[in-house]
């Protein structure tokens, strides 16, 4: 909202500066990032006070998560989606119907989770609610967010945040440039994906949301790589909502997706407030209410700016570790053995006597990898 301010630009000079998507996304990420600092502690006290037991620890992995784990709070993500939004709602400008895109699949993702949590906590167990149901929540959420991208990239630029809603929820009809899947290291080459795209969408924003789900199981393990590719999908959003930039680097140009940025900044502002008490010896746990939103997040960005297969590549951590889960449960199914000691493979590495802070350590260093690896593929053409 404060991108408002630029209409008193010609009374002010200084006011200018809220046209940038730079400047406002540095200041978003500093608003989340000080709001969680602020609210966190309370919302802590409150999460333990609510839950008693905390999050309920799985008996069968190892051993030392009894002992240092027990008693935690979880739903902190609660600290990053109330950081994020209000960052967001501050410095993104309303007129990009993507920034209400990807706020409505992170939110909707997040209630899923939440609800997931919640079941868990008053259970004391660390099953949730059924498979199928959660799964079907999520691809609705997420078809829905996809059939919005055709319907305001089919649109004229906006003027306002009423020609939004408009645009939302005008019936789609024509073509939508929204609905092409970009091929990396190939300049101009677009499969037009038509009515099948809110499937394809669905199933890349859904994917992204549970294998960070399936990647949170260690302090600090799931928010540093998630920060990590979400700041790589912020750089590339920025670029493709430049039509310069774009058509320099010979990618699409995705009018709109710039202020994708900063709704980043805001992400990675309330990630490294909720790092600090999420830091070994964990003061509380995202839960899958923060780790849901967040991949929600990435994937629906990704879509939106036509690098969906980029984000294979900037997120494969995450790609490993639901590739392992999936792989543990068909083969064990097969065979009736494991091909890892436990997983997801985070696990795998603690049961070989890994400690945490090595595992954690090491895998954001391969995030960091991947993404420069996904940055790569901009100008490898």
């Amino acid at each position: 909202m404060l991108t408002y301010l630029t209409d008193f630009s010609s009374y002010f000079g200084p006011l200018n500066l809220f046209r940038y998507i730079t400047f406002r996304a540095a200041g978003a990420t500093a608003t989340a990032l000080f709001f969680v600092f602020f609210f966190g502690p309370g919302i802590i006290a409150a999460l333990r006070l609510k839950q008693g037991k905390g999050q309920p620890i799985r008996e069968d992995g190892p051993a030392s998560h009894l002992l240092t784990k027990k008693g935690t709070p979880t739903m902190g993500g609660l600290m990053i989606l109330s950081g994020l939004v209000v960052s967001t709602i501050l410095w993104a400008n309303p007129k990009s119907a993507y920034v209400w895109i990807v706020v409505f699949v992170t939110l909707g993702f997040g209630a899923v989770g939440f609800y997931d949590d919640y079941l868990k906590v008053t259970k004391q167990s660390h099953l949730g609610f059924s498979g199928r149901a959660r799964l079907a929540g999520e691809i609705c959420i997420a078809v829905l967010a996809c059939y919005f991208m055709m319907c305001a990239s089919a649109t004229p630029p906006v003027s306002s945040f009423g020609d939004i809603v408009a645009a939302l929820g005008a019936p789609f009809h024509g073509d939508s440039p929204a609905a092409r899947l970009a091929v990396p290291f190939v300049n101009g080459y677009v499969l037009d994906l038509g009515w099948s795209f809110p499937a394809f969408g669905a199933l890349v924003i859904v994917a992204a949301g549970n294998a960070v789900n399936l990647t949170d199981g260690l302090d600090g393990l799931a928010i540093v790589p998630s920060m990590i590719a979400a700041g790589t999908f912020a750089l590339i959003a920025y670029l493709a909502g430049n039509a310069i930039f774009a058509a320099y680097l010979g990618i699409n140009f995705v009018p709109g997706a710039g202020e994708l940025a900063v709704v980043v900044g805001a992400l990675i502002g309330a990630g490294l407030g909720f790092l600090w008490f999420n830091a070994p010896p964990a003061q509380i746990f995202m839960g899958d209410t923060g780790s849901l939103a967040l991949g929600g997040l990435i994937g629906t960005i990704a879509v939106a700016v036509k690098h969906e297969i980029v984000l294979a590549l900037v997120g494969g951590l995450f790609v490993v570790e639901a590739l392992s889960v999936i792989i543990q449960v068909g083969w064990f199914k097969r065979t009736g053995k494991r091909v890892f000691l436990m997983a997801p493979i985070h696990h795998h590495f603690e049961k070989k006597g890994w400690s945490e802070p090595q595992i954690v350590v090491r895998f954001w260093i391969i995030s960091f990898v991947l993404a420069l690896i996904g940055l790569a593929t901009l100008k490898v053409r």
